[in-house]
């Protein structure tokens, strides 16, 4: 019940997601049963096939909103399709939780009902981010506003062994986003946090800046959430941006008109690999299930991708890797 659009965009990119695994896993929609029942019923109405068989229906009578206090909603909406989804995976019902719902609340209900990995002390947001060569990982997109150095050095380790397992990049190179290439700079945090990724097995490459984040260079790039948070936003705003100046420049001449035409392919191949919907959601490492948390206009689309992002580590196992790694005080 999560989301902007819920719950049509949720029944239906579900179905879409269904179709698309030909009986590889099942989907339980989770949420007021009278609604969701009533969006299949008009993609029914619709022609559209939905694979019933892998298919089941939850009953969560409560909401939460955008509105709601994060730990607050949990006490007081115990039957809201957050608490009970989590309560399914966390018995084994499920396997993986999928939400485009309150991120604050996702992340404190997955928090406290999952657990933390063993060797985690913070779990993390981590979010695929387009590059000049291939998607990059940003840790922490947001969920630890404040940090130790040993929070950021798990951030990177735990975003290793995502593009490792997901991303298939043998040996992913890590990044420290930093106000200077070297190692002397940046405040105490930066500098610590350094040192431990420099005394680590990991690929660590050093301090990297605000104008590398986009070159492609390393493969995950670590800061803290209020950081990762303002550089997500900001990325999300460019295709808007580029949108809104590319309508500019034809609305200035039939010349314009006519080169604007041209180029509007190219442009929409570029606009896509910056648009969220292509990577679906972003994975909350760290917590002792697995989390996909969406954005809140997260359309069909999304969240068929956020359901093939569910599945990818489930499969990969992602959470016995980071189990495995930060469990070794050597890693």
């Amino acid at each position: 019940m999560g989301g902007d659009f819920a719950p049509a965009h949720e029944v239906r990119g579900a179905a879409a997601a269904l179709a698309e695994a030909a009986g590889r896993f099942r989907v339980i929609l989770v949420g007021q049963e009278d609604r969701i029942r009533a969006e299949l019923a008009t993609l029914a109405g619709e022609g559209e096939t939905v694979d019933s068989d892998n298919l089941s229906v939850v009953h969560a009578p409560d909401v939460i909103t955008m509105e709601d206090g994060p730990t607050a909603a949990l006490k007081t909406k115990k039957q809201s399709s957050l608490s009970v989804g989590l309560e399914l995976h966390k018995t084994g019902t499920g396997q993986a939780f999928v939400s485009a719902g309150n991120t604050g609340a996702v992340l404190s209900a997955s928090t406290l009902m999952l657990g933390r990995v063993q060797g985690v002390g913070r779990p993390t947001i981590g979010a695929l981010i387009p590059t000049a060569r291939r998607p990059s990982l940003l840790v922490d997109a947001g969920a630890n506003v404040d940090c130790k150095p040993r929070h950021l050095f798990e951030f990177g380790a735990m975003g290793s062994i995502f593009m490792s397992s997901i991303a298939g990049v043998a040996e992913p190179k890590i990044g420290l986003l930093n106000v200077g290439e070297e190692e002397s700079k940046g405040n105490e945090v930066a500098l610590e946090t350094y040192r431990l990724f420099k005394e680590s097995r990991l690929a660590f490459v050093g301090n990297v800046e605000g104008r590398d984040v986009l070159k492609g260079d390393v493969n995950v790039i670590v800061c803290d959430g209020f950081v990762g948070n303002i550089l997500l936003k900001f990325g999300e705003s460019i295709p808007a941006f580029f949108k809104s100046r590319f309508t500019d420049f034809s609305a200035k001449s039939l010349k314009n008109k006519f080169v604007a035409l041209v180029a509007r392919n190219g442009l929409r191949g570029v606009l896509r690999e910056l648009d969220y919907q292509e990577h679906g959601g972003v994975p909350l490492l760290g917590v002792n299930g697995v989390t996909i948390i969406g954005h809140g206009r997260s359309t069909a689309k999304a969240v068929k991708n956020m359901i093939f992002r569910a599945e990818e580590m489930v499969r990969h196992d992602v959470n016995g890797q980071i189990r495995k790694t930060l469990g070794n005080p050597h890693a």
